[in-house]
């Protein structure tokens, strides 16, 4: 096999307070047989997964990991004095072969993983997190850190001083301040605290796909609409079952609940999705308290009283206290339309003959019967004009008007998946500025949601500039054997949020990775998402593009109408449902004892102030609440209702300018393109001329 030896050699390099000697890494025997460790001779250095196996990915890793490690102990052991190249952005360019290879490995665990390499990923995340805390617990690390940080810092421009803070709270905020004996608990908690959330997340996909109802009883379907049945008869066909089978995967699960009238059916889908991993053999009932309580002992060994203090300290909101208040400010000013609306679809259901009150399995229905009748339309009036080739040229559009980019289609670049698409992405002046890759469709092997990530990220090294590769991964309706995509205009919407994220990411400029395109506060990084939404009902925007699938009749005029008068439909019930995600993550992570009780009383008292639908025994999300417990928004997701108040602030600049004025655009790209180099609310402020106000998410909503 063949092996190489490689030598990495830094130049002197001028800065700071005067020459310097940068480190020297030996690093160990690289298998370039492996694609993961190789050079990647493809187009941008794509990554070839065309050629790369599940075996590859543990052997690679272990070899990344080693080379992480000399590098970090070269910049340990340089005899010269700490200065900011040689010790923080040394720093900052360590473990690219690691970080490159990681890249690849949990997005594609995300988006097309298997028992494999979920088996990988709990073997190897023991050894990254030993590395972590090998890191950031480095007592002489930390020393050289904080020489620079609390020495000469003549020469550094304002990005330096940036990543340089970034860098000195980076280790204070992971225990390298704390006694030996402490970071000893440090990394036992951290250690145990990542695989419990990797196990978590485990848990919640098995949940999902453990559970389906097959219907043989073609009474029972009649009444659904074409695209629903044909999906339910596809997903019946590939698990080898007769008739038509629902899942509690999205786009099986909601349409169902949507047009189907079998209450039986439809309460055993709302109780089994509402309960997913709470008991039975995928429970993360005990894995709750456990990562609660971890995180717990780590803000207290850190000097805090609760995590979300912790957490919250390097946010937008700033604090606890400030998340608390803004939560209740929307709750005040929405509670009383929610339980308005609430009161006004379980009227409209009594009104049909129907008995007793809207349950929460009943709602989707009543709600879009509500919708259909009052303003006239429902998806399958407005799907016929989102045919998903269709809506991939619209939502690229918005990006070609505002930002003048271009999206060549690439057979060139290798994907992870035979329904994968890849883009070259250039700007106006034909500069590259990233690939992007989209992944349309639901799959056993994907988990629910979508969202968008990075391969690679933006940086600048050796002066030469690294642009992104960006993926965008969703779990759209499939086209059927008859009908090709059609998308709902939910689906469109979050069509339009994720390449919002994408543009924040392919629009990056600057040196540092770490401070580069989504690398954002949590509570700051759903801006460029959520205002792209708004372009959804704008019928100068429609126009261009939304034609009938099969008629190429354009989208009417009446019906885009219609599409903005139903727009904010049940908007406040819809809020205080995402306040209630919102208030059940601040009680968990705001605990100051570890949790002993029962999962469910806890958050249904969490969430009672904005509860106006009727609870139901036996049921809760915690379980199954990704985003807190084996994602990154514990203390966090608060954050989604923060960054509408910020979109339905900046968009208001638009339409006062023009939805594609070209100034607006500009200030805007250069928000994005600054990524986390500064403050966000300086950024903020610098584009729309002063702080946002919750006033401008109610009022978008049409609660006057």
């Amino acid at each position: 096999m063949k092996k190489l030896l490689l030598m990495m050699t830094f130049s002197a390099l001028m800065a700071g307070c005067g020459g310097e000697q940068m480190p020297v890494v030996s690093l160990p025997e690289i298998d370039t047989n492996n694609p993961l460790l190789a050079q990647w001779d493809t187009p941008y250095e794509t990554p070839p997964f065309d050629k790369i196996k599940i075996t590859d990915y543990e052997p690679a890793i272990e070899t990344a990991i080693a080379v992480s490690r000399a590098e970090v102990d070269a910049i340990i052991n340089n005899p010269a004095k700490p200065t900011f190249k040689n010790t923080v952005v040394a720093l900052e360019r360590q473990g690219a072969l690691l970080n490159r290879i990681l890249g690849l490995f949990y997005n594609l665990r995300e988006a097309d993983t298997s028992d494999e390499m979920d088996a990988i990923a709990l073997r190897i995340q023991p050894k990254l997190t030993a590395l972590s805390n090998d890191v950031s617990l480095n007592p002489q690390l930390f020393e050289r850190v904080k020489a620079v940080y609390e020495g000469c810092r003549w020469g550094l421009s304002d990005v330096d001083e940036k990543l340089l803070e970034d860098c000195y709270k980076g280790f204070a905020r992971s225990g390298a301040a704390l006694s030996a004996e402490d970071k000893e608990l440090y990394r036992k908690y951290t250690s145990e605290l990542s695989e419990a959330t990797l196990l978590f997340g485990q848990n919640a996909l098995s949940a999902t796909n453990a559970f389906a109802i097959n219907i043989t009883d073609a009474k029972k379907v009649a009444e659904l609409p074409d695209f629903v049945k044909e999906a339910m008869a596809a997903d019946a066909k590939a698990r080898g079952e007769k008739g038509w089978t629902v899942t509690l995967k999205a786009p099986s699960y909601i349409p169902f609940m949507t047009y189907s009238s079998q209450r039986n059916e439809k309460e055993d889908l709302y109780r089994a999705y509402n309960s997913r991993a709470l008991g039975g053999e995928f429970d993360n009932s005990e894995i709750i308290s456990k990562i609660v309580a971890l995180r717990l002992n780590i803000a207290k060994l850190l000097g805090y009283e609760t995590y979300a203090d912790y957490v919250l300290e390097e946010r937008m909101a700033e604090s606890a206290a400030n998340v608390n208040e803004f939560l209740a400010e929307l709750r005040e000013s929405t509670l009383e339309w929610g339980r308005k609306d609430y009161a006004m679809i379980n009227d409209y259901a009594h009104s049909l003959g129907f008995e007793g009150d809207v349950m929460p399995w009943d709602w989707a229905y009543y709600t879009e019967k509500y919708k259909s009748e009052k303003y006239a339309i429902n998806d399958e009036q407005v799907k016929p004009y989102l045919k998903l080739d269709n809506v991939i040229k619209g939502v690229f559009m918005v990006a070609e008007k505002l930002y003048g980019l271009q999206f060549v289609p690439s057979t060139d670049i290798a994907v992870y998946h035979p329904e994968v698409l890849a883009y070259e992405v250039k700007d106006n002046n034909g500069e590259f500025l990233a690939v992007l890759y989209l992944d349309f469709f639901p799959r056993e092997s994907k988990r629910s949601g979508a969202w968008m990530t990075e391969f690679r990220g933006t940086k600048v090294v050796e002066g030469k500039e690294i642009r992104p590769l960006v993926s965008l991964v969703m779990n759209f309706t499939k086209p059927t054997e008859t009908t090709p995509s059609l998308l709902t205009f939910d689906e469109f919407n979050t069509f339009l949020h994720e390449f919002g994220h994408a543009l924040h990411g392919m629009l990056a400029k600057g040196e540092y990775e770490s401070l580069n395109g989504t690398s954002v506060y949590r509570d700051f990084v759903e801006l460029p998402s959520q205002i792209l939404e708004n372009w959804a009902t704008e019928k100068e925007y429609l126009d261009m593009w939304a034609v009938h699938y099969q008629t190429g009749e354009p989208i009417p005029a009446e019906l885009v109408e219609k599409i903005v008068a139903a727009k904010n439909f049940l908007a406040a019930y819809s809020n205080l449902r995402q306040l209630s995600f919102g208030q059940s993550d601040m009680a968990w992570h705001s605990l100051t004892e570890p949790f002993a009780g029962d999962i469910e009383p806890f958050e249904r008292e969490a969430m009672a102030s904005v509860q106006v639908v009727p609870t139901v025994e036996g049921t809760a999300m915690s379980p199954a609440f990704t985003h807190i417990f084996s994602g990154g928004y514990a203390a966090g997701y608060y954050g989604y209702k923060w960054a509408e108040v910020l979109a339905a602030d900046a968009f208001s600049l638009f339409k006062e300018k023009g939805i594609f004025d070209e100034a607006t655009a500009a200030g805007f790209r250069k928000l994005m393109s600054s990524g986390g180099q500064r403050h966000p609310m300086d950024l903020y402020v610098e584009f729309r001329g002063h702080k946002p106000q919750t006033q401008a998410l109610v009022e978008a909503m049409g609660l006057k």
